[in-house]
């Protein structure tokens, strides 16, 4: 069940109801029965995967508080047999492809074998969630939840299950434990919730899945296209994966909220950052966190040796490309981003001086501006390699695109609906689109407000408006209607 189709259209409001309605000792229940209603819609069985991990972490964080001689090998136990039946699931084919590859080259003889399987929907998201509260139990940062349910609703809570945010258990637990002391007909709440819900949605139908159409012709045959067609599918991508993402994390949080939930911010303007170290700071917050408090400053972090400082970096950001996907295009993707980020550490010092010998300001209108244009050249050139089928079309892609051959024709072809897709029409409700959203970031970027914050702050007349011009832009220029296949959200596949 997708947020952009008609069954959670009638899905959301009926849970909702009901949960208003239900005695309060009945609600976590009721939320957990759709919880689970809602992910089975993909595939009935894999719900067992969910529900293993569910009971697997939840006895093991019992254990630990009752076994602590033993926790390590308890905690040890637990993260294994999850991440090994991730790994079986999203890693089994290409770890199989690779060695049989790689014994090939050295001339050993070794059999094809391809595991038949299929991903199961969320199946990254959820088993970090699950790791982070047994993790944070052995950390003794939380106790455990003796309540199963309670426990298995904070694992499936469905606003977040298939593509986060990757909730901490002190956040979202201690929400579900407070439900019944929760106000729900709480009238700023909610509106603000369903105004954040159609953000989303403006994000997603008008903007994503209509620039998606030139992203994807571009991408498609990379050896066939002139620079100027690559760049603009450089462009395309790298904002259709923002309004994409951002915009099922935006509904995620606004669906929550109006139950009174409070789902973490997920981004933060990321295209607007100063440096790559940045905008990890504002993009898929809940992931790079995780990966920080759980990988990062376990492997020593930044209080080691500079050497030792790089190798958890790039240690970090490697694995974070391989956990987006099973292919070395997405290793090379976080790589990138991690030489990225030692490269800046290294020119830090450099770079200062040379704006002192400039006479110019740091943080001045010429030098933010230069910054934020060169992190958001080094992001968008990056996502070239996420976007790509595979590592090799991702290097033909940016050969072509910097070969500098540009052609008339390159625009034509992408106005041409035969050929692209797209019209000239297309193109200008997507430049419409795009400032509507690039007005409401640069004017929350400069109150520093998270977006429902931003939004319920807004003067009534203001948040009138927006509210008027986004339903309309929805209903009127959303990409739906009978002829149209909902798009799954990208995150889905990871």
């Amino acid at each position: 069940m997708l947020f952009n189709s008609f069954e959670f259209l009638i899905f959301f409001p009926i849970v909702t109801i009901l949960y208003f309605v239900i005695p309060k000792k009945a609600k976590y229940l009721w939320l957990l029965a759709a919880s689970y209603y809602f992910y089975m819609c993909w595939n009935p069985y894999y719900v067992l995967l969910i529900l293993f991990s569910t009971v697997a972490t939840w006895i093991c964080a019992i254990l630990l508080e009752k076994w602590e001689k033993h926790k390590k090998w308890i905690v040890g136990l637990c993260v294994g047999v999850n991440i090994c039946i991730l790994i079986y699931f999203k890693y089994a084919n290409f770890f199989l492809q690779n060695i049989s590859g790689a014994a090939g080259k050295l001339g050993i003889a070794f059999p094809q074998i391809r595991v038949d399987v299929l991903l199961p929907v969320g199946i990254s998201f959820y088993t970090f969630q699950a790791l982070g509260y047994i993790i944070d139990v052995y950390r003794k940062e939380i106790p455990a939840q003796r309540n199963f349910f309670k426990y298995a609703l904070f694992v499936s809570f469905f606003p977040q299950l298939v593509a986060g945010p990757i909730e901490r258990s002190r956040n979202l637990l201690k929400d579900i434990e407070q439900i019944p002391q929760k106000k729900l007909l709480d009238y700023d709440r909610i509106t603000g919730g369903l105004m954040m819900m159609l953000y989303g949605m403006f994000l997603k139908l008008v903007i994503a899945d209509r620039i998606s159409t030139a992203a994807d012709f571009v991408f498609q045959s990379p050896g066939e296209r002139d620079s100027l067609q690559l760049i603009i599918g450089m462009l395309c991508f790298t904002l259709q994966i923002y309004c994409d993402f951002s915009g099922y994390s935006t509904i995620a949080i606004g669906s929550a909220k109006v139950m009174g939930f409070t789902l973490m911010e997920n981004f933060n303007t990321p295209y607007f950052a100063l440096t790559i170290q940045d905008f990890w700071r504002r993009w898929h917050i809940s992931l790079s966190t995780w990966f920080r408090d759980y990988l990062y400053i376990p492997l020593g972090g930044s209080r080691c040796s500079r050497f030792r400082k790089y190798c958890n970096l790039m240690i970090t950001f490697l694995v974070s490309g391989l956990w987006h996907g099973a292919g070395w295009h997405f290793v090379a993707w976080g790589g990138l981003h991690g030489a990225y980020q030692i490269a800046g550490d290294l020119t830090k010092k450099a770079r200062k001086k040379l704006i002192e010998r400039l006479h110019l300001k740091e943080k001045g209108i010429l030098v933010t501006s230069v910054r934020r244009l060169v992190t958001f050249i080094l992001v968008a050139f990056a996502w070239i390699f996420f976007r790509a089928d595979n590592l090799r079309n991702a290097l033909v892609y940016i050969k072509n695109m910097l070969s500098l051959h540009f052609s008339v024709a390159g625009w034509t072809e992408l106005c041409d609906n035969n050929v692209s897709g797209m019209t000239k029409w297309e193109w200008l409700i997507l430049v419409a689109a795009i400032a509507l959203m690039l007005v409401f970031g640069l004017a929350r970027s400069k109150k520093e407000l998270p977006a429902d914050a931003f939004l319920q702050n807004t003067p009534l007349p203001v948040r009138w408006f927006l509210i008027y011009a986004l339903f309309f832009a929805v209903l009127i220029f959303g990409k739906y209607g009978p002829e149209y296949s909902e798009a799954a959200f990208l995150y889905f596949q990871f």
